[in-house]
């Protein structure tokens, strides 16, 4: 039986109430770092990451053995409005080139060691409209964040989460403005390759459906609620059940960005488990980046969403916590310390 949260309430309880990071083994891991084979601070962030990782794993000198990535697919009623570049059918052609394993996602998540699942929510019964009313109802935003809870592998050791959507990049871009301010235009961008005419009318549309929900832009889970999809919904899920469970966090870009931000909004501290895999080429996403104080591994002008930025900034991980954890200290070295 699914443990997951049944009402907004639920959520936000169970955020506050999540463990912190292991105070212990991040001072033994700090202590490591201090005494490994190199000059101070020289691995950069590298060193950073590793003690971050440490801590909310609970080992001092930890090793990657189970990433787990999460696909989630949902249709958006916006998609008839002409705010994407694609038809809407291409979200459950996708979902089938995914299980086929012919995606970029299949490709990096290969790569990394990670398992990958992918998780289509519904396509038969998009969300509504948003520039009509709410695009979902409470039961249908709780039930889709129970999908993404329940996906993930209390086993696992580290999570992405990744989406499928048509439309999704005006979904999180109206998320983005109701949590943040600012005008449509702040947050709009290109998606999957809309020219200035389509960009200008994502922006028309993200400023209709603010409009129509006015309670969206007073409370960041009925931001999710009236604006969001039910694959950005279990992207927050996801990232809400690997904070409960000490499970740290690689976001990926504008859509994850932007789930992973009413889970910021709704609850202090809902993101700590959390690191930036990268910033993507939407033009937006920094500035959410920012909001959130994360700061982003990768740079590669990536547009590409299906957590494809984070899968491939696992390899940055894996690096840190190979250097952590495998080097040897200046006195098994027999290396005298500068």
């Amino acid at each position: 039986m699914s443990d997951a949260p049944t009402t907004p309430a639920a959520l936000r309880d169970l955020l506050t109430d999540a463990p912190s990071p292991d105070p212990n083994a991040r001072a033994t891991a700090e202590a490591r770092n201090a005494v490994l084979t190199k000059p101070p601070d020289a691995l950069g962030r590298l060193e950073d990451l590793a003690i971050w990782y440490a801590a909310w794993r609970g080992e001092a000198r930890p090793q990657l053995r189970a990433p787990q990535v999460l696909v989630f697919a949902g249709n958006h009623g916006i998609a008839a409005r002409g705010v994407s570049a694609f038809p809407a059918e291409v979200t459950a052609q996708m979902v089938a080139n995914f299980a086929a394993g012919g995606a970029a996602i299949n490709q990096l998540s290969d790569l990394a060691g990670a398992s990958l699942s992918v998780h289509p929510i519904e396509l038969d019964r998009p969300t509504a409209d948003f520039t009509q009313g709410p695009a979902m109802s409470e039961a249908d935003v709780m039930a889709a964040i129970a999908v993404g809870w329940d996906a993930v592998d209390p086993g696992a050791d580290l999570l992405v989460v990744g989406e499928m959507g048509i439309g999704n990049t005006t979904s999180a871009a109206a998320i983005a403005c109701a949590l943040h301010g600012g005008a449509p235009a702040d947050w709009t961008g290109r998606g999957t390759g809309v020219d200035a005419n389509g960009i200008a009318r994502k922006a028309q549309v993200v400023a209709e459906g603010l409009a129509a929900n006015p309670d969206a832009t007073g409370d960041p889970l009925e931001a999710l609620r009236c604006l969001g999809g039910r694959e950005i919904a279990a992207m927050a899920g996801a990232m809400a059940r690997a904070r409960v469970g000490q499970i740290p966090v690689i976001l990926d870009g504008f859509i994850c960005t932007a789930a992973a931000a009413v889970l910021h909004a709704a609850c202090p501290g809902a993101l700590d488990h959390a690191v930036a895999g990268h910033v993507s080429d939407e033009r937006a996403h920094g500035a959410m980046l920012q909001r959130l104080d994360k700061t982003p591994l990768l740079s590669l002008d990536l547009r590409l969403g299906e957590g494809s930025g984070a899968a491939l900034a696992i390899q940055i991980l894996k690096g840190a916590l190979a250097c952590h954890s495998g080097m040897a200290s200046f006195d098994e070295a027999g290396v005298a310390e500068g």
